[in-house]
């Protein structure tokens, strides 16, 4: 037998995984899958409770604004935190805490005392802890990889997300048939002792630390240091492009968490199960949408606009189907352009930040592809409710449409005078770390 130089495609899946070289990689990786696994199956479980309690989308989305509304207003100093504090132990203790927070939905739900409004307080704790949570996680994917391998590790994070949406979604369907909401609630909690596991048994001196931000001593000094990271957002033409982009099409196009409950029940006739399944087609849309862009190595601003274009485009025929199987796929590749345009986005922003600026300018992707939810989920819950569900997943679609082609415009006039050639910077430091996509912040 000889051996000769490996091929392209081989290359291209060694550095397709590459991340998982690093242990502590290897140990969030495996973590992750298990504790985001046991995530779906309480966001499905938890709209199928709320839906139960009330017949009504619209506390579907004061459930939802309740679990976002604390990173809206505490995401950027969130990240302020992701900067100043030790990153592994910080996420550690915003694990426990959600644990907890699924136990006792739990307790609540198996005594059968549990009522809307628990659900909404619990949510909204969740939202507080999530709100350190998100841009310290996002920050920490850099610690433990380097810069040289954080487009992979960006990317792999995307790919684990979407295969625990997958997964998640059918066996809490087929949990919840079998053995009632309260179960769903108890493998969450349940779920988070594998990556709680994971941070603990994690090596510091493996850790790739960047220089500590100094803790701010005072309101000016908070403000000032909150400041510098706006700033750095707003005069970097390709971040603002994302950020505003990521803005317009979280709030009104992906509300899935509202919005495919009702759907499936009330249009579509579905049951629990039938829903698992329907979510679950939406996360193998996803998950082939980052591993098509971890492996391809594309990224820039034209595949964010790619992205939102393909996402509205199947919302409407989502919103105008009446049949099970055409509903899959176009969830599908709803799901697709969803992953397309957000893990893109949030790539293209990692690739660009330093280091000591990552938390900050990560806080406040996280701030508004997180922190939409309270605005969109009410304004998509109440159109559903007076509406009906197909006219506001319809009208999502259209305003992710319109928002695809106001950026298409952007782009070809070179506003901002940046994007252009931070498309170009992105595009070179891609061709570098080819495989680049994005772990989503947030259940959608």
């Amino acid at each position: 037998m000889t051996f000769g130089r490996p091929s392209v495609a081989a290359v291209a899946a060694f550095e397709g995984w590459r991340a998982l070289r690093h242990r502590n990689y290897r140990l969030f990786f495996g973590g992750q899958f298990v504790s985001l696994i046991g995530t779906w199956m309480q966001q499905l479980a938890q709209g199928w409770l709320v839906l139960q309690l009330t017949n009504d989308p619209l506390a579907l989305g004061v459930v939802a604004a309740a679990q976002f509304l604390p990173v809206l207003v505490l995401g950027l100093f969130g990240g302020l935190l992701a900067d100043a504090l030790p990153k592994r132990r910080t996420l550690i203790a915003t694990q426990i805490v959600a644990m907890v927070l699924a136990f006792t939905l739990f307790g609540l739900s198996i005594s059968g005392v549990v009522e809307v409004w628990h659900v909404v307080a619990l949510a909204l704790l969740l939202g507080c802890a999530n709100a350190v949570d998100m841009p310290t996680r996002q920050a920490f994917a850099v610690e433990m990889v380097g810069r040289e391998d954080i487009g992979n590790a960006i990317a792999l994070n995307s790919a684990v997300f979407n295969m625990a949406r997958i997964v998640g979604p059918a066996i809490g369907g087929l949990t919840i048939g079998a053995f009632g909401i309260p179960a769903a609630f108890l493998l969450n909690g349940i779920s988070f002792l594998a990556v709680i596991g994971a941070y603990l048994v994690m090596r510091d001196r493996e850790l790739q630390l960047p220089p500590s931000l100094p803790r701010p001593g005072s309101a000016g000094a908070v403000v000032e240091n909150l400041v510098e990271g706006l700033g750095y957002v707003r005069r970097t033409g390709v971040v603002l492009m994302a950020i505003v982009m990521i803005a317009v099409v979280s709030t009104f196009a992906m509300n899935f968490t509202v919005l495919m409950p009702p759907l499936a029940r009330d249009v579509l006739g579905l049951d629990a199960t039938g829903f698992g399944f329907l979510m679950s087609a939406m996360g193998l849309g996803s998950l082939t949408a980052a591993l098509g862009i971890a492996f391809a190595g594309r990224t820039g601003p034209r595949v964010i606009v790619a992205g939102a274009f393909a996402l509205g485009l199947f919302e409407v025929i989502l919103g105008l189907s009446r049949s099970f199987p055409l509903s899959m796929v176009a969830i599908f590749l709803a799901g697709f352009g969803a992953i397309a345009m957000s893990a893109t986005a949030n790539t293209v922003i990692q690739l660009s930040v330093p280091d000591h600026l990552r938390g900050r300018v990560i806080s406040v992707y996280t701030t508004v592809f997180a922190g939409s939810t309270p605005i969109g989920g009410l304004v998509m819950g109440a159109i559903a409710s007076a509406f009906g569900t197909a006219v506001a997943i319809g009208a999502g679609g259209v305003v992710s449409i319109a928002a695809a082609v106001g950026a298409t415009l952007w782009l070809r006039t070179g506003l901002d005078g940046g994007v252009q050639v931070q498309d170009r910077e992105a595009g070179s430091k891609a061709r570098r770390a080819p495989a680049v996509a994005l772990t989503q912040g947030r259940p959608r």
